[in-house]
């Protein structure tokens, strides 16, 4: 079904050079890396050797920028070329021209070939060649093989590794389906349910807890002084641009900002007139006009309704705008009524009815004066929208002659931002959390890759909101603290330590008795243990009485059985599994063929991949970091 799927794939230019891709990709996780570089007997544009073959420079070079490309047109947005490395691109690249070397070579070696006549049936079959009549073109195919870069003698060579590649890959995973037994294990997996007992235990089960001494809580700090660590800790200046930051609401004039207001007059500072109305029905007019004859008379509108056996709670119908009405009539006699009054009969769409409004809430309208700041605001971000792509240049040419960003920020009159010291997951050395960075992780991540004194590209923010450059001003590195330092976090582990022996010790205890027989209700009353139920439990489920980890050791624990884990308080979960029920494994059904297939394609991807993983190794593969770095732009390590 796999190479069924690569030969519809192929049947179009785009699929064609797409399938170029899909072998490198399939074995990225046995990738070259874990190979030794050798920087001996390269060519002087080689980056890498795959057996007799090389990888040029230039050719890493172009099949990066593709990929980079690539992911520019599906995102939308620009791809930087730190965000490109971050995703790994760089490596996918030559992953890929080595899966693809790597299986040239072995077709060769075998003997494989593809006749011109197989070429030309492919190339006349392919509808991204034909004309509006539905024949081949030759004028279109060289057409498109120019508009992709492509010669006539390049895209056939290409066409005939391709479908070399293919008939390898063919022979190797072709006939592979998943065992019936694999199936249905991996139906139990997906569909099996359970329910189980279970009962909190609170940290105050472990009982009090003698304060330690000296001597413990250093013996304790020595047997984990990694634990204690302090982690690598930078600081960096941070310089973002977006539409706020350029702003400058002192620039707006009035008129502008009055003509702004009276825009949004209407939906944004205009509170609409509501009313909140009262209604009786009645079955004909007669008895309704008899009703507003009494009222009027002076009998109350809420007798009229006790007439009625209309109940208090079902007098009012709401509180309404105008255009929240539906019905015209009912709209307008409601709306013509002074606050307390009731109208005459009304025809409203469900027959007769009185009317009475109870309170009116009058349009308000927000004046100038009151949101002059957020008028201006708004009209003064909206133009600095436009300044952002002008503002970038000027900020990188600045960069360009080495200014460092504390200086182009004061230049240009724009908040620097200074972070730190704060180690990856952005906390600071007494604890508490830096606020969120402009750019958010892509900014934490970029600066604990980079390093001091490198000159990094700007991050995009989404959407096109503008830029964020960042500068790494100090680096702290991972240091051992001593005792003396960290004494009151040896304190308090130390004490969750104890508490989590002595609840893991108690558990065990009622684990025993439950597996001895006795009954859970009994067990958990003994220890002052609430008992709860949990009915049809899968096992990706998660609840917040039943963490991940809880459903994972309930799936992990036989029916009829008992368990206990360790939840985020520091406290545990003592449960019983009481059932465990799989819905018979129907194969005929299309979840089930769907389920096979997806099954059978990643064992073939699976085994291809260890495939292509020997037939490296048996190659040769090595590396020339240097170049590499030189092919994708990345820095010196």
């Amino acid at each position: 079904m796999m190479m069924q799927g690569i030969r519809k794939a192929g049947q179009s230019l785009v699929g064609k050079l797409i399938i170029f891709t899909l072998f490198g990709f399939l074995i990225f996780s046995f990738a070259i890396w874990g190979i030794g570089d050798i920087f001996q007997g390269y060519g002087r544009n080689s980056v890498a050797r795959v057996g007799k073959a090389e990888i040029g420079l230039e050719q890493l070079r172009t099949a990066y920028q593709n990929d980079v490309q690539n992911l520019t047109r599906q995102q939308r947005r620009q791809i930087t070329p730190d965000m490109a490395r971050a995703l790994g691109l760089d490596r996918q690249a030559l992953s890929r021209l080595v899966t693809e070397s790597v299986f040239d070579q072995t077709t060769q070696r075998m003997g494989l070939a593809v006749s011109d006549e197989t070429i030309r049936q492919l190339i006349f079959a392919d509808p991204a060649f034909r004309d509006a009549s539905g024949n081949f073109s030759a004028a279109r195919f060289n057409e498109l093989l120019r508009s992709n870069g492509f010669t006539e003698q390049v895209y056939v060579r290409e066409q005939r590794a391709t479908i070399l590649r293919q008939q390898l890959a063919e022979m190797v995973v072709g006939a592979v389906s998943a065992p019936v037994a694999l199936q249905e294990l991996g139906h139990r997996l997906r569909n099996e349910r359970r329910s189980v007992s279970f009962a909190q235990m609170a940290p105050s089960l472990a009982g009090e807890i003698p304060a330690p001494t000296e001597a413990q809580l250093k013996s304790f700090f020595d047997e984990r002084k990694g634990a204690f660590r302090a982690p690598e800790q930078r600081t960096a200046d941070i310089l973002a641009i977006t539409a706020e930051t350029l702003a400058d609401a002192g620039t707006v004039a009035d008129e502008d900002a009055k003509a702004r207001y009276e825009e949004l007059k209407a939906q944004r500072f205009t509170t609409t007139e509501t009313r909140t109305i009262q209604q009786i029905a009645f079955p004909n007019a007669e008895e309704a006009q008899a009703a507003k004859a009494r009222i009027d008379a002076g009998e109350t509108f809420e007798a009229i309704a006790a007439a009625r056996n209309v109940a208090d709670a079902d007098l009012t119908l709401g509180t309404f705008t105008r255009t929240q009405i539906f019905d015209p009539v009912v709209r307008e006699a409601a709306f013509a009524l002074a606050e307390g009054a009731v109208s005459a009969p009304a025809a409203s769409a469900f027959g007769p009815v009185l009317l009475r409004v109870t309170v009116v809430t009058p349009e308000n309208v927000r004046a100038f004066e009151d949101v002059a700041a957020e008028v201006r605001a708004e009209v003064a971000t909206s133009r600095a929208a436009s300044r952002i792509s002008e503002m970038h240049d000027k900020i990188e040419d600045q960069r360009a002659s080495a200014k460092p960003l504390a200086e182009i920020a004061k230049e240009f009159n724009l908040p620097l931002r200074s972070v730190g010291p704060v180690d990856s997951g952005l906390r600071r050395p007494d604890g508490s959390a830096e606020p969120a960075l402009p750019g958010g992780d892509a900014t934490a991540q970029a600066i604990f890759r980079s390093d001091i004194g490198v000159d990094s590209e700007a991050i995009r923010l989404p959407r096109d909101a503008g830029y964020v450059w960042y500068a790494v001003t100090k680096i702290d590195p991972a240091r051992d603290q001593s005792f003396e330092e960290v004494k009151a976090q040896v304190e308090a582990q130390w004490h969750a330590d104890e508490v989590s022996t002595r609840l893991s010790a108690k558990a065990r205890e009622l684990v025993e008795r439950l597996d001895k027989g006795e009954a859970f209700d009994a067990v958990a009353a003994s220890a002052g243990l609430t008992i709860e139920q949990a009915q049809d439990i899968g096992r990706q489920d998660q609840r917040p009485d039943l963490p991940a980890n809880v459903v994972s050791l309930i799936f992990g624990t036989a029916a009829g059985k008992s368990n206990s884990a360790s939840v985020t308080d520091g406290g545990r979960i003592l449960f019983r599994v009481d059932t465990a029920t799989v819905p018979s494994y129907a194969r005929t059904t299309q979840e089930a063929d769907n389920f096979a297939r997806q099954l059978g394609a990643s064992i073939s991807e699976d085994i291809l991949a260890q495939y292509v993983a020997k037939l490296q190794s048996d190659l040769g593969v090595t590396v020339n970091e240097t170049a590499f770095r030189n092919a994708t732009g990345g820095t010196q390590n």
